[in-house]
């Protein structure tokens, strides 16, 4: 839904896990390590507890072309911002594979497309409001959009919720159904709810002075059977991705884009799929992006780039490997080695040819490292791994 007033709504990402097995170290939340369960070192978890994340597991359902559009989202920063034109091309694709399915029919109809959706994705056109621009593209912030269409007083409502500690602002508007894939509104009323107020602060825009600029249409071109997954299309050109339950693997992603709750992402994660077969894992070729460390201070930034600790790992099927960090000004700082498999998930790691370079020149540095690996989860897309000091890495390929 995009207008000169509105606030651009759906959202992000899901795992397809090849499991493995790790558990959180619950005796010390701050020291935030994780450790490699085996039959010999793992924390049990209670039956009640492991039950309902499997219960949770089950719910959450997509069909393979619906999954081939959450792959597509991972990785994507800012709900489409600062997505590439390769990212954008996928999820483009996915999204047309989709509108050519059978989905439900006529949803605007249904009771599936009641209640609130969060915002993994959106295309971004120029005429995209000042409000838009300001909230949708930033990962701290989760953004919904809420339809209820079956009362008496039909209404769409775009909300971007800023932390559960400061509140969220509520852009609402009328709403009406004009056929089974159109939905007619007009903005009419917004505020902001501060936590720490206990009143509701206006959203200072004169909706009714506005005429037609406040009004729109939005087509739902797409409603999963589950109703866990919607695509519309908003009356001036844009693309919206939603979804109303939010998988393991997408979690994750928003707990490390919002910084907060990532251990917790990830020993949930790691709870759910726990049970699976314990496939022997792969060090995977492709460039890999660090995205959150359990620790990322050192003595140095050189020691951080030379233990893996920063910037992005290049696997090559040949046994080599390369850690390459921008550094400023065009600077970068580059250290390759060699892999090789020490055991069932575990590879010996050595780091010994180092360089800045800037363009086409290179300063060699003398450094050598050596690094035991664990790969602790792998499926393509997103890797966990325990690499230097005992340290958890997520990695996404780019």
């Amino acid at each position: 839904m995009a207008t000169k007033t509105g606030i651009q709504l759906a959202i992000i990402t899901s795992l397809n896990p090849k499991k493995s097995l790790i558990c959180l170290d619950s005796s010390s939340s701050s020291s935030r390590r994780l450790l490699l369960s085996s039959s010999q070192n793992r924390r049990s978890i209670s039956i009640s507890r492991s039950a309902l994340l499997d219960e949770q597991q089950q719910e959450i359902s997509f069909t393979e072309p619906e999954n081939k559009l959450i792959d597509a989202l991972i990785g994507i920063q800012g709900r489409g911002r600062s997505a590439s034109p390769q990212q954008l091309n996928d999820v483009e694709s996915a999204v047309k594979i989709l509108e050519g399915l059978e989905g439900i029919p006529d949803p605007t109809s249904s009771s599936l497309i009641e209640g609130s959706w969060q915002l993994m994705f959106t295309t971004r056109p120029g005429t995209a409001s000042p409000i838009q621009r300001t909230f949708v593209g930033v990962d701290f912030f989760s953004v919904f959009q809420e339809i209820y269409l079956q009362t008496n007083d039909p209404r769409v409502s775009n909300i971007v919720k800023f932390s559960d500690v400061i509140g969220e602002l509520k852009v609402e508007a009328a709403a009406s159904i004009k056929d089974g894939k159109r939905i007619l509104f007009q903005f009419d009323r917004a505020a902001f709810s501060f936590k720490f107020l206990p009143f509701k602060v206006p959203y200072p825009v004169p909706f009714r002075l506005l005429g037609d600029e406040a009004k729109g249409w939005l087509d739902i071109t797409y409603l999963s059977q589950s109703g866990d997954l919607r695509i519309s299309r908003g009356n001036k050109g844009t693309t919206f991705v939603l979804q109303k339950k939010i998988e393991p693997r997408q979690k994750l992603l928003s707990a490390i884009s919002i910084g907060t709750g990532v251990i917790q992402a990830i020993e949930n994660f790691i709870s759910l799929n726990q049970n699976v077969a314990k496939d022997e894992l792969e060090l995977q070729e492709g460039e890999w992006q660090m995205i959150w460390s359990s620790q990322m201070e050192t003595d140095s930034w050189i020691e951080n780039a030379a233990n893996g600790l920063m910037g992005k790992q290049i696997v090559k099927k040949n046994g080599q490997m390369k850690f390459l960090v921008d550094i400023l000004f065009g600077f970068r700082f580059s250290i390759t080695g060699t892999f090789l498999k020490s055991g069932a998930n575990t590879y010996n790691v050595t780091m010994n040819d180092a360089a800045i370079i800037a363009g086409p020149f290179g300063y060699p540095v003398e450094l050598e490292t050596k690094i035991s690996l664990q790969l602790l989860y792998t499926d393509g897309k997103i890797r966990i791994t325990r690499g230097y000091n005992n340290i958890v890495f997520v990695h996404i390929r780019t």
